[in-house]
């Protein structure tokens, strides 16, 4: 019989998506078919999600959930995923960012919002819909944070619980006068309970309560154990060591495939890759306004805009870039000081750099193939998916050696151009100067045309799918259920 898994996510592409806890809350269960499990992924009543259910029906019904009536729906989405649906327009039933309001701020009552999605979820795990009861609930990132401390604090048989830390910079909070509201008992509130420096943590929660944690890169893991990248939350990570682990992400190879891709100006495989790529890159400059030069090499940048992603240390470093006579190639939004210093630079090199504002999937699916690197200077980065996607297109990645892109990018230094096995180039994290070094040993590289293609067909052979990372996660549920059984 295969196991059951609850997978509990506040986003899910291609129905919602803000980031890449997206990407893998989509992508994650599809691939754990193949490990004979059965996920249903719980995720809120977005009208967004609403909007593209067509087989929805109702599984049960809620009389008062935080305020108002609300349903649970079965759905099927995009590629067969399974999915039950919190129609709760009470809670969600609102225009645009499901964290965030037009006009700026969080929506003030997210502490019920995702308190009622970890209740929901909960609820499964104890019984509500006896059609699927789970062995095994996984909760995302601080949104579902509360669902295994109320599996705790319910008492009884109850699923084994996952927390995967996507990002332990996000970490949701509220105050404490909020615990009897949220249907927390009050001896909840401790230091070995939800108590956060002097609030309600939900992230802290579910890494208190969680039978097992796991976050999306083995360096990173090691890294949220120490002060400096706990961020408040390293003492209690180095306390639960014993049951944390790091699982690398993956990408959706039917999403992310050079061969098949419908937004490239030529499509593209490994063998053709140093012909036909060609294609891409003059697109990409014509749509972008850059000179359609072929002696220049271009870099590119598909990213939020903040300081985490570390495009302060890029934006200052463009007159180094420039100085090797390449080009330069944006997506993202954020910041809004970057962003216009980001948009004052191409005012001031037309025709050498090119901003887009905003995300555009096409755009980005264009910059990771006709790019000839992509530039990821993290200051921290639990795993990054755009690293991989660059990996699979041959946009050689210039990452910071930091969580997820020291996991999955191999540093073009001496002893690995030696042994053939390089994929991209490393440097120091929050380091203008490194970053600027870095930039130049790519452009030497790119010159160097034998080694520069030696590097985009090892790339392109790295295994950056879902089917290793499933395989981790099917073996850490199975462990678990068994434990739990027994």
């Amino acid at each position: 019989m295969p196991l059951r898994v609850l997978s509990v996510a506040s986003e899910l592409y291609p129905l919602i998506k803000t980031g890449g806890l997206a990407d893998v809350a989509g992508a994650l269960p599809l691939a754990l078919r193949h490990e004979d499990m059965d996920v249903r992924t719980l995720i809120p009543g977005y009208p967004a999600v609403l909007h593209r259910l067509d087989d929805a029906q109702p599984v049960h019904s809620f009389d008062n959930l935080f305020g108002g009536q609300a349903r649970l729906l079965a759905a099927t989405a995009a590629m067969g995923l399974e999915l039950l649906v919190l129609d709760a327009p009470h809670l969600f039933d609102r225009p645009g960012n499901p964290y965030r309001r037009e006009s700026g701020g969080d929506w003030p009552d997210n502490p019920q919002r995702f308190a009622a999605l970890s209740r929901v979820a909960a609820d499964i795990g104890l019984g509500a819909l006896p059609s699927f009861v789970p062995d095994i609930l996984h909760a995302h990132d601080w949104q579902a944070g509360l669902a295994p401390a109320y599996l705790h604090y319910a008492g009884g048989p109850r699923p084994g619980t996952v927390m995967t830390v996507h990002n332990l910079a996000f970490q949701g909070g509220c105050p404490p006068s909020l615990l009897g509201e949220l249907g927390l008992p009050p001896h909840a509130y401790a230091i070995d309970g939800v108590e956060y420096y002097g609030g309600i943590g939900f992230l802290k929660a579910g890494l208190w309560a969680a039978d097992r944690i796991t976050t999306v890169s083995p360096s990173y893991a090691l890294e949220i154990q120490t002060d400096a990248g706990g961020m408040g939350l390293g003492g209690l990570l180095r306390t639960r060591a014993g049951v944390l682990s790091g699982i690398i992400n993956g990408i959706d190879e039917d999403v992310w495939n050079p061969a098949t891709d419908p937004h490239l100006a030529a499509t593209y495989t490994p063998a053709t890759c140093a012909t036909t790529r060609a294609v891409n890159k003059v697109a990409l400059q014509q749509r972008q306004g850059l000179e359609v030069d072929p002696r220049r090499m271009l870099f590119g940048v598909v990213s939020r805009l903040e300081w985490q992603k570390g495009l302060d240390l890029l934006l200052d470093r463009i007159p180094a870039l420039l100085e090797l006579r390449a080009q330069l190639v944006l997506l993202g939004a954020g910041d809004p000081g970057l962003q216009a210093g980001f948009l004052a630079a191409q005012q001031a090199n037309p025709g050498r750099i090119g901003v887009t504002i905003g995300y555009d999937e096409s755009l980005a699916h264009q910059i990771q193939a006709g790019s000839d690197a992509l530039v990821v200077p993290s200051r921290f980065e639990p795993c990054g998916l755009t690293q991989l996607c660059a990996l699979h297109y041959g946009a050689v990645p210039v990452v910071a050696r930091a969580g997820g892109l020291a996991d999955t990018v191999i540093d073009a230094n001496e002893a690995s151009l030696a042994a053939g096995v390089a994929t991209g180039l490393q440097f120091q994290p929050d380091s203008g100067d490194q970053l600027a070094a870095a930039l130049g040993r790519a452009a030497a590289l790119w010159h160097d045309r034998p080694a520069w293609q030696r590097l985009q067909q090892n790339g392109m052979a790295a295994p950056v799918g879902w089917t290793g990372p499933a395989r981790h996660y099917a073996a850490l549920f199975r462990a678990l259920a068994e434990e739990r059984r027994g």
